[in-house]
């Protein structure tokens, strides 16, 4: 089975902190958020991911190298395609082509799920939907009594369904989904001015395919700095009873740790009080201060200060009192 993931986006609701690295390698929890992601799916499939396909913008090479440790690390090949614009999730997937053979899921990267994903392999076509007050927002499907999808709609201001796409798909024919895209572009079928995954679907349910809905229990959002520390809040919740959440090497010294909390390799923690719901990157230093609900990136150095609700980047050297903030790598405060 094969994992394609699209990642190519800006992320600019999250600046400054996705000026230097991708949203989905932002840590939730302790790991890159896309590497929860891709844990979290293969925990619960039907059979072993043999490839993982990133589909990302111009990242760098050190993004890349973070991308191959994350699928070596689940015992699988890693592919990576540029998408060098953004003609929408359709044209990104198009990108992954080679990727697109056999049993295939798709799985966007800018969000944290609790679900379980095992399902019947010999399906057409896996959905996953969440029930949403308000669908308007969302690409949502219609089922009838079968339990049966008759309908794929792209973000429609007249109420549809309240089923809203999550953002993981499972196709049992991959080349069907990438003669399709390939299709849709070739004849520049868009769908507010995008190339979207939903139309090759909706075209493939009318061409003959049975695509089943399958709820999930959570949808984590993290699509700006409030709703990253709160599903890193969540994940720390859960992970506390599944996961050993402070590295053995990290240094705890005359402090006070409120559980749950994250901490790094190599961090060292002093005459501090850190916690609850704080998640602490490698090689991090925090001296003398009170910190709750935050997250402290890698290499990153915070003195004196009391912190609530804060996101700090990497390599960055604060010192004084703040309530909450947001800072950027490389920043001086």
């Amino acid at each position: 089975m094969n994992l394609i993931i699209p990642m190519a986006g800006r992320g600019s609701r999250l600046r400054p902190h996705t000026l230097t690295v991708p949203k989905p390698l932002l840590p939730i929890a302790g790991k890159p958020m896309v590497q929860r992601l891709v844990e979290d799916i293969a925990s619960s499939l039907p059979e072993k991911i043999d490839e993982i396909a990133f589909v990302v913008g111009d990242f760098g090479a050190d993004v890349e190298r973070q991308l191959h440790e994350i699928a070596q690390g689940m015992g699988a090949r890693c592919r990576i395609y540029s998408q060098d614009a953004p003609l929408g999730v359709g044209h990104a997937l198009y990108c992954a082509r080679e990727s697109l053979h056999g049993r295939c899921i798709v799985a966007f990267s800018d969000t944290l799920f609790r679900a379980t994903f095992a399902f019947d392999p010999m399906e057409d076509g896996i959905i996953w939907v969440k029930s949403v007050p308000d669908p308007a927002a969302f690409g949502v499907v219609k089922v009838n009594e079968e339990n049966i999808i008759t309908d794929f709609v792209e973000k429609s201001p007249v109420f549809i369904s309240d089923l809203a796409i999550v953002g993981i798909y499972y196709i049992r024919e991959g080349e069907k989904l990438r003669d399709e895209l390939a299709h849709i572009i070739q004849n520049d079928i868009k769908d507010k001015g995008e190339y979207q995954l939903t139309t090759a679907l909706e075209h493939l349910r009318r061409a003959g395919l049975r695509f089943r809905p399958s709820p999930i229990e959570e949808w984590l959002d993290c699509g700006n700095k409030d709703n990253v520390l709160a599903t890193n809040r969540r994940m720390l919740e859960i992970k506390q009873h599944e996961e050993t959440l402070i590295d053995d090497s990290a240094e705890i010294l005359q402090s006070i740790i409120i559980p749950p909390c994250s901490i790094g390799p190599g961090a060292v923690i002093r005459n501090s009080v850190i916690g609850p719901y704080v998640s602490v990157g490698s090689n991090s230093g925090l001296h003398r201060s009170v910190i709750s609900g935050s997250i402290v990136q890698n290499e990153t150095v915070i003195h004196n200060a009391n912190l609530v609700n804060s996101l700090i980047g990497n390599n960055v050297d604060y010192s004084g009192e703040a309530s909450e903030i947001s800072l950027g790598d490389y920043s001086k405060m």
